[in-house]
């Protein structure tokens, strides 16, 4: 008998002692392993980290609401005339400067006046996104927007309402750079495609006058929701209007109109959803 040799029972304690060890040994190796795997975009903190927005979209650009994937490209929306009507100061006349202005709703007058303004009804959401800065949604923002009623009437210039305000409103963009509007469809003037005139503000507090802008730009409607809106009772005076004009005759949409065209959702009986994001450089 050799002097290391303890026999039977002691060989078999040792051989199960190896097995547990190298057990242990082949779980640590596979713990080590998965967690290589996750280490690759696989935690729970990647959800939302990359993105600068959640659904903010510009131009032909799009920014992934899961938070996945983020695209930085997003274009400044063209800037636009104000046209004759805006109500900002700019001649004379000034919207901006009554108590009550910063409202949702903008289908009734406000101020003293009670004008209400009638037609199909129409959501405006317009997402304010910053083009200098990973087109990440701007809030406490504040827009203006104005349009006309559907006989195609601007309230405060037009001759029968020119004692109204109505049509017009402020809204300051919210943590997500989203404007919200509450208003009825516009009707389609002689010589101009359907529009919403806008203009962007630092905040409500700026929005003021005119010369605290920062950005004025147009909102322009798809020509088959035009069409299946003035086919309804109330737009009978924008039939003939709509039909003699065009986007590529139109003097403010003829240069391109991708970048102000809204996408629409809904019908005329429960109203519709204009979008459009509106990018400027901050």
């Amino acid at each position: 008998m050799h002097a290391h040799d303890h026999g039977l029972a002691h060989d078999l304690r040792t051989l199960e002692a190896a097995i547990k060890e190298r057990r242990r040994a082949l779980g640590w190796l596979a713990g080590l392993g998965a967690a290589s795997l996750l280490g690759c975009g696989g935690g729970g903190d990647d959800t939302g980290s990359s993105s600068t927005s959640s659904g903010s979209t510009s131009g032909s650009g799009t920014t992934s609401g899961t938070g996945t994937t983020t695209t930085t490209s997003c274009s400044v929306i063209p800037e636009e005339t104000a046209g004759p009507y805006p109500g900002d100061g700019s001649n004379g006349v000034s919207a901006l400067a009554l108590s009550g202005i910063v409202r949702s709703d903008i289908r009734s007058s406000f101020a003293g006046a009670s004008g209400v303004a009638d037609g199909v009804l129409l959501t405006v959401k317009l997402q304010l996104v910053n083009t200098n800065g990973s087109c990440a949604d701007l809030s406490g923002y504040a827009i203006y927007i104005w349009h006309c009623d559907r006989q195609g009437r601007y309230s405060l210039y037009s001759s029968g309402v020119t004692a109204e305000n109505f049509l017009r409103g402020v809204q300051a963009t919210d943590s997500d750079g989203l404007a919200t509007f509450t208003t009825i469809f516009p009707g389609c003037y002689s010589g101009r495609m359907p529009h919403v005139h806008m203009e962007v503000y630092r905040s409500t507090t700026t929005a003021t006058s005119y010369t605290n802008k920062l950005k004025t730009s147009q909102l322009a409607f798809p020509e088959s929701v035009c069409d299946t809106v003035y086919a309804t009772s109330g737009y009978s005076a924008s039939v003939a209007n709509f039909s003699a004009i065009s986007f590529s005759t139109d003097n403010v949409f003829s240069d391109g109109v991708t970048l102000q065209m809204a996408t629409m959702t809904g019908d005329v009986t429960n109203g519709y959803t204009a979008t459009l994001t509106v990018g400027i450089g901050v």
